[in-house]
């Protein structure tokens, strides 16, 4: 109950903040572009802010979840920010991508088949695996676990078209949603999720 009427509050907050000519940080309310630009909320979940990348994920029943796991070695190039994670060290990372679609494949009855999901998922992380990061990927680059999501999710969606499980045609073999989950312990993980076309 206390949850609810805290939101409430905010909400209400946020509405005042919109409607008047200031704002909690000082700034004209005419200052700012609008109150809650959909540009900024594409931001925050991920995209452009141009409005090309959905700003949520649309409802998606079925889903083939394949799991694997690659071996790392990356530093955050000795910055302070990562504390002692800054250096050279190591991670082991279990790596779920789920498949996501709103209806079963016609014929076969499936989201994707989980055969070619295996073979893509591992082709993917074959380029990471046994591989120290800040070769693959150059000194200037934090491969945080974040990022890594996104650069997985970016290998899917190629071997997908490469395989042409999406294709232009009138039957698509896959359609759907892909979310990439990167887990560094049991208690920390990260992903990354999107159309797959």
């Amino acid at each position: 109950m206390i949850g609810a009427q805290y939101l409430i509050h905010v909400i209400s907050l946020m509405a005042l903040l919109c409607s008047a000519n200031a704002s909690i940080f000082g700034v004209a309310a005419n200052a700012r572009p609008k109150c809650f630009p959909s540009s900024l909320i594409s931001q925050l979940r991920g995209g452009d802010g141009d409005g090309d990348v959905p700003t949520s994920r649309p409802y998606l029943p079925y889903t083939l979840a394949i799991r694997d796991s690659i071996m790392i070695a990356h530093s955050f190039h000795n910055n302070p920010n990562f504390g002692p994670a800054g250096g050279l060290h190591g991670a082991t990372y279990t790596v779920d991508v789920e498949f996501a679609s709103k209806d079963l494949h016609p014929e076969c009855n499936w989201v994707i088949d989980i055969g070619a999901a295996s073979e893509m998922v591992a082709d993917v992380l074959k380029q990471f695996n046994y591989k120290n990061l800040d070769d693959v990927f150059g000194d200037e680059v934090m491969t945080t676990t974040e990022f890594m999501c996104k650069a997985v999710f970016d290998g899917i969606v190629k071997k997908l078209k490469e395989k042409q499980m999406i294709n232009e045609g009138d039957e698509k073999l896959f359609e759907g949603w892909i979310k990439v989950t990167l887990w560094e312990s049991h208690k920390a993980w990260a992903s990354f999720e999107g159309p797959a076309s």
